[in-house]
């Protein structure tokens, strides 16, 4: 397969995908990409320049919303090998199979990842003018910021352990790619008002009662991740401003006393972002309805002296109120 054809499939396949509506990102999204990179090669092959370029696409599937299968195929162009007949042009092609965790939280932003897998490398030779195959095994880190739900860029490195001949290589490389087909956002549920009943004469307005919805989330230590035991909470405060569209809430992240004042500032609105993109890209709130805000360890509520009182300060709190009739 010619280079061009391979990118021309990732490129197809990318456009394809635009014409998919933009879906929350996680477990069961899907990841398409195009990538160059660049191959340093074991400075103990016959090679006249170590280097070369290794064009491809791959493709994607998250087990869950931090952890992805990918599968990548791609073909190395620019390798000189030095053989018996002197100079010539070395073909060869990558493909492997990866897995790949990401760390952060799923959305708009950065996520580092490390990955590990195995690779089948098939290589042309410059003595004899047959073909190397080799199996690899693989490991790599790297990060993608995603511009968008669906849109990212990506830049990272990878270190390719040839089982058969015993040497280490390197790649290092950049790629565009596009997430699509995760867990759809529900739909807010909709307000069906009672028909009112015809009254001989205008009956009295009715008395308004005020409803509360409150969220308290905890964090364990130094952390920003949402805990599975909370989403259910998260989920009634959801289900309230959907059922009541008119209301907005803000997130208030919160922390212990432990570390520096600008740390866990920081830390606070990690936090609170958290929060907030589980609302909105897990539930459906719509993101205009939600702001964030972090205020460090300016407000415990419990004594920072204690074990206790720090995990009771470590938390995101948010509420909600609407005017309903009685």
């Amino acid at each position: 397969m010619k280079v061009k054809n391979t990118l021309g499939v990732v490129i197809g396949s990318l456009v394809a995908a635009t014409s998919f509506g933009a879906l929350a990102q996680g477990q069961g999204a899907v990841e398409v990409e195009g990538f160059v990179n660049r191959y340093f090669t074991d400075v103990q092959r016959d090679y006249a320049h170590n280097e070369g370029n290794l064009f491809g696409g791959s493709i994607g599937y998250y087990l869950t919303d931090d952890v992805e299968l990918a599968l990548s195929y791609g073909e190395y162009h620019d390798l000189r090998g030095e053989g018996s007949q002197g100079s010539k042009n070395i073909k060869g092609n990558l493909t492997d199979l990866k897995a790949i965790y990401h760390f952060g939280q799923p959305g708009v932003g950065l996520r580092p990842y490390v990955s590990a897998g195995f690779g089948h490398q098939s290589i042309g030779d410059a003595n004899s003018g047959g073909r190397n195959h080799s199996t690899l095994a693989i490991a790599g880190a790297g990060a993608k910021y995603y511009f968008t739900e669906m849109f990212y860029a990506r830049a990272g490195v990878d270190a390719l352990y040839n089982i058969d001949q015993g040497d280490t290589e390197w790649q290092a490389g950049v790629g565009v790619g596009l997430n699509f087909g995760g867990g759809s956002k529900p739909a807010p549920a909709p307000v069906v008002a009672a028909a009112p009943e015809p009254m001989p004469e205008p009956a009295p307005e009715p008395a308004l009662e005020t409803v509360r919805v409150e969220l308290d989330v905890k964090f364990d230590f130094d952390k920003d991740r949402v805990k599975e035991e909370s989403y259910g909470d998260i989920k009634n405060l959801a289900d309230f401003m959907n059922q009541y569209p008119q209301t907005t809430t803000t997130v208030e992240g919160h922390t212990d006393s432990v570390g520096s004042d600008a740390y866990n500032q920081g830390l606070s609105e990690r936090r609170a972002n958290a929060v907030r993109n589980v609302l909105v890209n897990q539930y459906g709130v719509d993101g205009s309805r939600v702001n964030a805000v972090g205020y460090g360890e300016t407000r415990p509520v419990a004594d920072n002296a204690t074990d206790a009182g720090r995990a009771v300060n470590r938390r995101v709190e948010a509420e909600v109120e609407a005017q309903i009739k009685q």
